[in-house]
C-alpha cells in the first residue's frame, strides 16, 4: 500500500473557494494557503477568476473556475462564453455542470453538444475541461455512461459532484467511473473530503485530482496517520 507525503496529496489538490458568501479577503487568505501548501489549483467561482490570477501569479499554483455551477442549466452559448471568459480572465482549468435534467431525460445528443462547446472554448486557449457529473443522482449504469459521453464530447476529466448536490464521491461511484474511462481521461473526487484517510484512499483507487474545500484539515492530518512516513 504507497504511503503518501503531504507535498503529494497536496499536488494533487484543487482547492474549493465557492460558497455564495466567500469574499474577497477570503480569497485572498485562501490564495495564500494554496501557494504555502502548493496545491494544484484554486478553484473559484466566475466573478473571483482575475482575481484569483492575480493573488496566484508566478507561484505554481493554478486556476481553475466552475463553470454554470452548481445546476449546469445554462444553455450552451451561455456556458462556451463562460468558458472563453474564464480563461480570458486567466483559468488554465474549466470544471463545468453537465446538464444533469436533459441526461436524465436521455437526450445525450445536447448533453455530448453542451460538452463540446465548452470543450472547443477552452481548448482555444489551452484549458483543460472536467465534467462535473453530480453522480449521487445517478445509477451505476448512468456514471459510467455519463463518463463515456464526456470522452468521447472531448473533455479531460470526469468529477464526481458540485459538493452542493445530494451525495459526494464514494469509493463506489470511483469504482464506476476508473472502470469506465480510467486510463483515458482524469478522474476527480469531489465532495464530502474532509480528511486525510478519505483523500489518500481516492488516490490509491486511481484518481488524479481531488476537489477539497477543507484542504489544511485533509493535509494536517498527515501528521496523525502512517501515510506520513
Amino acid at each position: 500500500m504507497k504511503n503518501y507525503t503531504r507535498l503529494e496529496v497536496a499536488a494533487r489538490i484543487d482547492h474549493a473557494a465557492l460558497k455564495p458568501e466567500t469574499t474577497a479577503d477570503d480569497l485572498r487568505r485562501d490564495a495564500e494557503m494554496c501557494i504555502r501548501e502548493r496545491v494544484a489549483s484554486l478553484c473559484v467561482r466566475p466573478c473571483d477568476v482575475a482575481l484569483a490570477e492575480r493573488l496566484l501569479r508566478g507561484s505554481g499554483v493554478g486556476v481553475s473556475c466552475v463553470l454554470s455551477f452548481p445546476h449546469g442549466a445554462d444553455v450552451s452559448e451561455v456556458k462556451a462564453h463562460q468558458a472563453r471568459r474564464a480563461v480570458d480572465d486567466g483559468a488554465a482549468e474549466i470544471d463545468m455542470v453537465m446538464n444533469i435534467g436533459r441526461f436524465l431525460s436521455g437526450d445525450c445528443n445536447y448533453v455530448s453538444d453542451d460538452i463540446r462547446a465548452v470543450v472547443l472554448a477552452a481548448r482555444s486557449a489551452g484549458a483543460k475541461v472536467k465534467v462535473i457529473q453530480e453522480s449521487g443522482l445517478l445509477s451505476a449504469e448512468q456514471i459510467a455512461a455519463a463518463c463515456e459521453l464526456s470522452l468521447a464530447a472531448g473533455a479531460d476529466f470526469v468529477k464526481t459532484s458540485t459538493g452542493f448536490g445530494k451525495g459526494g464521491a464514494t469509493p463506489e461511484i470511483i469504482a464506476v467511473m476508473l472502470r469506465a474511462v480510467g486510463g483515458k481521461m482524469g478522474v476527480k473526487a469531489s465532495g464530502g473530503i474532509r480528511d486525510w484517510a478519505t483523500a489518500t484512499g481516492y488516490l490509491r483507487q486511481g484518481v488524479d485530482r481531488l476537489g477539497v474545500g477543507a484542504t489544511e484539515a485533509v493535509l494536517a492530518g498527515c501528521e496523525l496517520l502512517p501515510d506520513s512516513a
